[in-house]
């Protein structure tokens, strides 16, 4: 049963690291994955948290007359190798 004064939706802890987990339905419904980045927006009504879009800085440093397609793949293929290196141990020499 749920009161006039209760919040809707769910709740996490907070770690002692700062960390929180985002409940799985909430994860699957938004699409949200390993790596995606959140931004987190001081409200009048507290805190607000959206998933950044992938996409905003795509083609900032490519010549203008590159083509939309050129592009978009140019950004597919430096996102997967990010997403690469982020997924492998990184070792200093």
């Amino acid at each position: 049963m749920s009161t006039e004064n209760e919040p809707e939706g769910k709740t996490t802890r907070l770690t002692r690291k700062g960390q929180v987990t985002i409940p799985k339905e909430l994860r699957e419904e938004f699409g949200l994955e390993e790596g995606d980045e959140l931004l987190w927006q001081k409200t009048e009504k507290g805190i607000t948290v959206r998933k950044t879009t992938r996409s905003a800085g795509r083609g900032m440093l490519v010549d203008d007359d590159v083509p939309a397609e050129k592009r978009e793949e140019m950004a597919e293929e430096l996102e997967a190798e990010i997403r690469t290196n982020r997924e492998t141990e990184w070792t200093p020499e």
